[in-house]
């Protein structure tokens, strides 16, 4: 859940004082003062009051309070309010070093972000690094982002990372590589031939996970080649 996301970057090691009057509230408080709202009027009231907390905090660059910012946005986002002002915060967050944290950006990024939004191209770097990155589990992050959010451009610059996954030694990356793939693919349609010879070793996998997601991409693949013939 957003909140346990959060609770994880409390536990890394940041400050979870916070003296200043003016500070914006814990996502736990957020919610229960949202809970306790009577009328919809009410609830606007809190949100906008909220908001404006979290627009201070980003013009102040207040480092500290940035993930506890994001993940009530995301919250915000859930009961329809408008979340734009922070999608820059999701790709400050994705760069960060600390993986509690590029959790909470990485979710930020696949909900508060479209492919059409400008930002989105600020993402390819901190992608590509944490495609490398030894974390598994970081690299799960970033092929799951890519998966649902790839564009054109960022399926040609990172589809040879993403491969690499196709390669790895744990089902868990093999699985979230097809479906990164199937995106890339579906972007950039006359990659295809470059990998189809993976696809067929993929069938072998001794995976159930991984023979799922083989058989998801290969559906796309031949939908994809079929729209185009058409």
């Amino acid at each position: 859940s957003i909140a346990g996301a959060a609770c994880c970057c409390n536990h890394s090691g940041l400050t979870t004082t916070y003296p200043s009057p003016t500070m914006s509230l814990r996502l736990r408080d957020l919610i229960r003062q949202v809970r306790a709202c009577k009328t919809a009027a009410e609830e606007r009231a809190v949100i906008a009051k909220e908001s404006a907390m979290i627009r201070t905090a980003i013009r102040e660059e207040q480092e500290q309070y940035r993930h506890r910012n994001v993940a009530k946005l995301l919250f915000m986002h859930m009961l329809g309010y408008p979340t734009h002002f922070g999608q820059l915060e999701c790709m400050k967050l994705v760069a960060s070093p600390h993986f509690p944290e590029k959790r909470i950006g990485y979710l930020g990024m696949m909900l508060l972000l479209s492919e059409e939004a400008d930002v989105l191209m600020l993402a390819t770097n901190s992608l590509k690094n944490d495609l490398n990155s030894d974390n598994r589990f970081i690299a799960g992050l970033a092929l799951c982002a890519i998966g649902n959010l790839a564009t054109a451009d960022m399926s040609r610059d990172l589809a040879p990372e993403v491969d690499k996954h196709l390669k790895s030694s744990h089902p868990y990356l093999r699985k979230k590589a097809c479906l990164a793939m199937c995106r890339c693919l579906t972007k950039c349609p006359d990659m295809v031939e470059d990998f189809v010879d993976r696809f067929v070793t993929l069938l072998k996998d001794r995976s159930h996970g991984v023979l799922i997601t083989v058989v998801e991409l290969m559906t796309q693949v031949l939908i994809s080649d079929q729209e185009n013939q058409d």
